[in-house]
């Protein structure tokens, strides 16, 4: 499995996200977008086709965009995503 994750250091729902994937043991690249935000929220919406405003976190797992914090959640509580 591979999971990216684009954050910021002033977010508090990259910090949930990187714990939560810590805890689960799973391996991601993280992509710290702080020094140029404005372009990385841009380049993000262009490669992923997102509509309104890009938030962080972004999580991607096996290029499939899965999107932020309460997605990742909602998405492992069902079962659509698991990290066995």
């Amino acid at each position: 499995m591979n999971v990216e994750i684009y954050t910021v250091d002033y977010c508090p729902w990259c910090k949930k996200a990187l714990a939560f994937l810590d805890e689960k043991g799973v391996k991601y690249n993280q992509h710290k977008i702080d020094s140029d935000e404005d372009y990385w929220r841009k380049k993000l919406s262009e490669m992923y086709d997102i509509k309104g405003d890009v938030t962080v976190p972004q999580i991607i797992i096996d290029g499939k965009r899965v999107g932020g914090y309460t997605d990742l959640m909602e998405k492992y509580q069902n079962g659509s995503i698991s990290f066995m």
